[in-house]
Order: C-alpha cells, then sequence, then structure tokens
C-alpha cells in the first residue's frame, strides 16, 4: 500500500520505505537533498525525480557511479510503476498510482531509455548518423557526413 501522494521507493532486498514527499525531488548524499542516501558511492547531487505528465522521470545529474532504471543506465527516462531504479549501486522499486500524479491516460511514446550509450561517439559528435533503409526496406549504407 503506498502511503505517500506521490508514491514511495522501497529499497530492493528490504529497508524502511521512501516517501515521495513532492512532485520535484533531489537524490543524493548531501543533506541539503530531498532524499539523504549517506553512501560513499552516491554523489553528492545524483539524480533528480519529477513528476511530468503523471508519471515519474529521473534525470541523473552527473553521477560518478550512474543511475539505471530495469539494469540500463540512463541520462534520463520515465518510470512506469514498478519499476527498479538504482542508485550507484543501491536499488529501489517505484510504487505509484499515475492517475493520482494527474496522468489521464498511457503515454503514447515508449519509456525507451536515453543514454549516451545508445549511439556511437561519432553518433554523437554529428560525424555519423544512423543507418537509412534502403528502398527494399532493409539497411542501407551509413550516410556519410557532407564536408
Amino acid at each position: 500500500m503506498v502511503t505517500s501522494q506521490f508514491g514511495e521507493l522501497l529499497p530492493v532486498g528490504g529497508g524502511d520505505p521512501i516517501p515521495l514527499l513532492g512532485p520535484a525531488l533531489v537524490v543524493g548524499r548531501r543533506e541539503s537533498s530531498d532524499i539523504v542516501l549517506r553512501f560513499p558511492n552516491v554523489s553528492g547531487r545524483h539524480c533528480e525525480l519529477n513528476v511530468v505528465d503523471g508519471y515519474w522521470v529521473v534525470k541523473d545529474l552527473g553521477s560518478s557511479n550512474g543511475t539505471k532504471v530495469n539494469g540500463t543506465r540512463v541520462s534520463e527516462q520515465r518510470l512506469e510503476p514498478g519499476d527498479k531504479l538504482t542508485v550507484a549501486k543501491h536499488h529501489f522499486e517505484i510504487v505509484y498510482d499515475p492517475s493520482r500524479l494527474g496522468a489521464v491516460s498511457k503515454p503514447s511514446e515508449p519509456a525507451v531509455p536515453t543514454s549516451l550509450f545508445s549511439r556511437s561517439l561519432l553518433e554523437t559528435a554529428g560525424l555519423e548518423s544512423r543507418r537509412l533503409p534502403d528502398a527494399h526496406g532493409g539497411a542501407d549504407k551509413q550516410r556519410k557526413p557532407k564536408t
């Protein structure tokens, strides 16, 4: 049972639930954080949690040890109820009801991780683009940048 209006983080493996007490929260080791995780591998300002259209979204704040959703490192991603959030090496399940946070329907776009690691370094730098489908539906050669 969720006791906070905004939901809870449940430590995987046991521990006290962490109530989500507002729509915008900073998670980190610093005492000034909204959710304080007193572990040396958690950055001072590790990540932030924000309610967007009734769904929690996590954004990594340049942490040293990363933020993961369901085992995949992310820079920013929507969290579905029941997703596993990992802050450094600390695992939580997020429990909340999107309808209580203002969601009126399921988002149209999937909760795809946005990660630095989802694209090549050349593509991220704008020096290479993704493969384009050819006329027959297969992958064509990669486009080379104009020089």
